[in-house]
């Protein structure tokens, strides 16, 4: 999923704008994680099938929210892709789980890069959704990390390895 965008107008001093790239890469995570609930939750329910429902919902108002940010900055929203690859199999519930946590925790990711990238109310808009992940990801996995969103950005990771494909583990590599 590429985060490249189109300016409207003939000015492109600010097409690649660290705040524009980083909101398009958060709105391509949102797509992503959009079509992993949309997988998970045909596998959830109950409780857990609720929570998912909520959880794709909130996904959902997210993106939306971006691409009208995307435009705000004079870019062209991302697409979503026709599907993504997921990270694992999920044949059942307990793999259903383990996805919505990964999900979580790289959608965290872009938006840790978001809150980085932006000031003022774009800032903690983005730090408000980087918490519902956090608090998403620790009750499907019935336990918390120390850093929401920085698991990647471990000693000698490479920040673009957490761009917004694989933010929600559409390259299959994790």
């Amino acid at each position: 999923m590429s985060t490249r965008s189109t300016r409207r107008s003939d000015d492109d001093s600010d097409a690649d704008s660290p705040e524009l790239t980083a909101v398009q890469a958060a709105l391509a995570a949102e797509h992503a994680a959009v079509y992993g609930y949309g997988v998970l939750g045909g596998r959830l329910d109950g409780r857990q099938g609720a929570e998912a429902r909520s959880a794709h919902d909130a996904h959902r108002a997210r993106r939306d929210a971006l691409a009208r940010t995307a435009r705000d900055l004079g870019g062209r929203p991302v697409a979503s892709n026709a599907a993504y690859a997921l990270p694992f199999a999920v044949p059942d519930g307990p793999a259903a789980v383990r996805l919505a946590a990964v999900l979580e925790d790289r959608i965290a990711g872009a938006y840790a890069d978001l809150v980085r990238a932006t000031e003022g109310a774009r800032r903690k808009d983005a730090a408000g959704a980087l918490r519902e992940a956090a608090v998403r990801s620790a009750r499907w996995r019935g336990g918390n990390v120390a850093f929401p969103g920085l698991a990647e950005r471990a000693a000698g990771a490479d920040p673009a390895a957490t761009g917004p494909v694989e933010a929600a583990g559409a390259d299959g590599t994790r």
